[in-house]
């Protein structure tokens, strides 16, 4: 089939002006194939096993080089943004340490559900005014959006990784719209981050081999989100309180400055959110998980990947309240919890872990649960 053809700017001023009124923030279109160089670079990242056991990434490499190698038919993308940045800063809540710091992403209504109707619409548009094919996509398929909202002039990749836009900082929800349409393209926006080294600097647990890699098995986002085990004994104390997500090095971003809370911003945010209670969350079954997340990005981990990484905030707290919530979580149906309820006991009171061990290390069915008795008795 002939790709169809778009020769004037009316349909794109018509689309630019609807991505607006529907809230998107920064709107740019690219070739499906402007680049060329990504197959190579994915393929150095597995290659060295930044990915973690994000298996996914593996599988679907192939696919994931590039827009044409997973629709043939695409001939441009378009690419829109998000303003998500928040009104307060993000890394305060880093200080208190009897409440858990959720990354300011999740703290908004689940972006992909928000995005994807908008796109849906804004693809129609096009379909209807051109006979073009579409596709639309919100992080939901091997596509990557960075580097094609590089490309369509958004913004560049910081050395963080993270799109950096001259508008928004670091904080813009992505989606794109592939379509076989011939549509001018954007000029790419440059690079920008000079000797800036503010986002490499502050990241807590050394996560980035040199500046615009990205090793996802020392950073606290993948950890707290994607890692299905316990968290690594390395970086335990390095996770403070965060309960989701890591937001360093977006928030010391200088880009940032240029950036505000917007009226959509506002309208996404969830305020019950910021800050909640970790003797609130610690208590938290399936159902009360479910229902406190409802609507969240937060709710896609679970209730025990998210209840290890409440307990390793409590034991990162210093406050030996939490012991008696501490226990209870000992005898969880669920490894992955009772191993990082020890760990937090060991933080909070060695004495009492050493009473305890006595009694629960030989009746403990997990050998990886075993293992985190032993390892906190010899701590």
């Amino acid at each position: 089939m002939m790709a169809a053809q778009v020769k004037g700017p009316p349909i794109l001023s018509e689309l630019r002006a609807r991505a607006g009124s529907l809230g998107f923030d920064a709107f740019g279109i690219a070739a499906a194939d402007a680049r060329p160089d990504l197959p190579a670079k994915l393929g150095a990242a597995l290659a060295a096993g930044w990915h973690g056991d994000m298996a996914w990434l593996e599988t679907t490499a192939e696919r994931r080089g590039a827009p044409t190698a997973m629709w043939p038919q695409a001939r441009s993308v378009i690419m829109l943004g998000v303003n998500y940045g928040p009104d307060r800063d993000p890394l305060a809540i880093l200080g208190r340490r009897n409440r858990g710091a959720i990354s300011v992403y999740a703290r908004n209504r689940d972006y992909h559900d928000i995005i994807k109707g908008r796109l849906k619409e804004l693809a129609g548009i096009l379909a209807r005014r051109t006979g073009a094919e579409v596709k639309v996509f919100v992080d939901t398929a091997p596509l990557m959006e960075k580097p094609l909202g590089e490309a369509a002039g958004l913004g560049w990749q910081g050395k963080h990784t993270v799109l950096v836009s001259r508008s928004f900082g670091s904080w813009l929800f992505l989606g794109a719209i592939l379509t076989d349409a011939e549509l001018p393209a954007d000029a790419p926006q440059p690079e920008s981050c000079g000797s800036c080294s503010r986002c490499l600097d502050i990241c807590p647990t050394r996560a980035f081999p040199a500046p615009f890699r990205l090793d996802a098995r020392r950073c606290l986002a993948y950890l707290t989100v994607e890692h299905k085990g316990p968290i690594p004994r390395e970086f335990r104390v390095a996770m403070g309180n965060r309960v989701y997500g890591c937001d360093d090095c977006l928030a010391v971003c200088p880009w940032n400055k240029f950036a505000s809370a917007t009226r959509e911003a506002k309208l996404m945010g969830r305020e019950d959110l910021n800050a909640p209670a970790l003797a609130d969350l610690v208590r938290l079954d399936d159902a009360g998980f479910r229902a406190r997340f409802s609507g969240s990005p937060v709710k896609r981990i679970g209730v025990a990947r998210f209840l290890r990484n409440v307990l390793i905030a409590i034991g990162n707290s210093g406050d030996p309240g939490f012991l008696p919530a501490v226990e209870a979580r000992l005898g969880d149906p669920e490894p992955l919890v009772r191993g990082a309820a020890i760990w937090a006991l060991r933080r909070l009171d060695p004495g009492r872990a050493a009473v305890l061990e006595a009694r629960l290390a030989t009746e403990e069915p997990d050998e990886t649960v075993r293992a985190e008795w032993t390892d906190a008795l010899a701590a």
